[in-house]
């Protein structure tokens, strides 16, 4: 048999052995026994504290880690209940007989003792995927230390390598690696939404700057993760040149786009040309900017529509911002009358329906002025300003509403087009006729 495969087969064969010989003994069923107690002791208490504690309302004063742990152990309680059933079933054993003879019930503190940490760890975890990657790689490890062959797995995992880039890569450091960075990136996570609570507090920050610093902080902290769990797991930083070359070619072959919106996104924090808040147009789109990604920004329509537009357009575009400096607008409204009224009178009109608007600026009279002499009738363009973009349409629309009312009011007519026709050298034939009726 080959040396390898017998070193893997030899301590499962051991385990078989002791377990063996652990079922055949009477201990064996008296701890059994004791076990199957324990579990209808724990779910009665389980039953017995849910039904007369709320988890909600329960140490509402306390701090929240303490009222954290608090409503875990409640939740999680015949677990809690099994595993202190189960400490000291094995303490009075120990000391009652030999302590080989409550090893099941060792194994079953242990397992309920990892159980609890599992969820309780996990309980601040919001992703699904991994709580379960988590729970599932924290009851390996539990399991193989309970058996004693942590050690073992742990011998196995490093034996296979890899060498790349003078870097020696194998199953367990890829373990550990991921295992530590998890954890890194969960606690600078926990670090970067304190410090964006703390900064979206501050009223003094523009919402530009509490942007860009909340992007700041959030890639220097995973930086600052990454680097700290690679070298904890004892992988040197430059062993990696091999694959940040290779991230080079990447970015050179196909993320330009990518790096270009980040870099984009940066320049537009910067800059301040557009900030959340700002009414903006960028080509047909329009409407505010509610949040700006480290991709792209969100345009919010109005309409319930959202406009994902990328960073490196509003950099290389035309935009239009309505709120860049001041956000007084001027609304402008062309309409046209015929010859038969007079245009003093018509722009007095005009004047005086924008200038009753309540969204019209007061510190800032309307203005109206005849433009053109047309074939149709005289042109003219009302302006006026109002405080705020916002819902500029709908403002248009209530101003020629109520210049349609004043100019009926007055009987001024607003000019449509006229077609005459005039036949010469007598009536038209019966078949033009015809066919114009039809």
């Amino acid at each position: 048999m080959d040396t390898s495969l017998k070193d893997i087969l030899e301590p499962i064969q051991t385990a078989a052995r002791s377990f063996g010989a652990e079922i055949a003994s009477p201990w064996f069923y008296l701890q059994f026994g004791i076990i199957l107690a324990a579990a209808g002791i724990a779910y009665a208490a389980d039953t017995a504290i849910h039904a007369r504690i709320r988890t909600d309302s329960l140490a509402m004063r306390w701090p929240l880690p303490f009222r954290h742990f608090l409503r875990v152990m409640v939740a999680s309680a015949s677990t809690a209940v099994f595993t202190v059933l189960m400490i000291i079933s094995r303490i009075v054993m120990w000391h009652a007989t030999w302590p080989s003879r409550s090893y099941l019930i060792a194994v079953s503190a242990k397992l309920a003792l990892a159980w609890l940490v599992i969820r309780l760890v996990t309980s601040v975890i919001d992703n699904a995927f991994i709580v379960k990657l988590v729970s599932i790689a924290a009851w390996v490890v539990a399991a193989l230390s309970i058996v004693g062959q942590l050690g073992w797995a742990a011998d196995t995992l490093d034996s296979v390598a890899i060498v790349v880039g003078g870097l020696r890569l194998t199953p367990l450091l890829l373990i550990k690696a991921g295992a530590v960075l998890i954890v890194a990136l969960w606690l600078t996570n926990i670090a970067s939404n304190f410090a964006e609570s703390r900064i979206y507090r501050a009223t003094d920050l523009t919402p530009s700057i509490q942007v860009l610093l909340v992007k700041i902080i959030r890639i220097g902290l995973m930086v600052v993760a990454i680097a700290i769990a690679l070298d904890a797991v004892g992988i040197n930083l430059q062993a990696l040149a091999v694959f940040t070359g290779a991230a080079g070619v990447g970015i050179g072959l196909g993320l330009q786009k990518i790096v270009a919106n980040f870099i984009s996104g940066l320049i537009l924090l910067v800059d301040k040309s557009v900030k959340p808040g700002d009414l903006v147009t960028i080509g047909d789109s329009q409407g505010r900017i509610s949040t700006m990604k480290t991709r792209y920004i969100s345009v919010a329509a109005g309409d319930g529509r959202e406009f994902l537009i990328p960073n490196e357009d509003l950099v290389t575009q035309k935009v239009t911002n309505w709120t860049y400096t001041d956000k007084n607008t001027l609304v402008k409204i062309a309409f046209s009358t015929n010859y038969d009224a007079n245009p003093r009178q018509v722009c007095k009109l005009a004047i005086e329906t924008a200038g009753a608007h309540p969204r019209a600026t007061k510190g800032k009279p309307p203005n109206c002025i005849l433009t053109e002499f047309t074939e149709t009738g005289m042109k003219f363009s009302l302006t006026f300003w109002i405080a705020d973009p916002d819902g500029m349409d709908n403002v248009k629309s209530d101003v020629m509403l109520s210049l349609w009312d004043a100019f009926k009011q007055e009987g001024i007519k607003v000019p449509y087009p006229v077609r005459e026709l005039r036949v010469r050298g007598g009536a038209l034939p019966v078949e033009t006729i015809i066919d114009a009726s039809s």
